[in-house]
């Protein structure tokens, strides 16, 4: 009798932590930052550097996703 009590218990506490879990809330993407950005403009040249060097006016030629997206994994098999 005493192991079901502790299994039920178990459970119980389980599903009230679930419950209790904050969420975690989507990142917002800020259109200053966007606006931002430097782009390449055509004809200009993309420098080609070799060691340590500090570039004033870098252009960017690709600045990545900018959507967001959930991240749903599976465990177990």
């Amino acid at each position: 009798m005493g192991l079901w009590i502790q299994f039920v218990i178990t459970l119980a506490m389980m599903a009230v932590s679930y419950i209790l879990t904050p969420k975690p809330s989507q990142p917002k993407i800020n259109p200053e930052e966007i606006s931002n950005i430097p782009t390449v403009q055509e004809g200009e040249s993309i420098p080609v550097l070799f060691g340590t060097r500090n570039i004033k006016g870098a252009s960017v030629t690709w600045y990545g996703d900018l959507r967001t997206k959930a991240i749903k994994e599976k465990t177990g098999k």
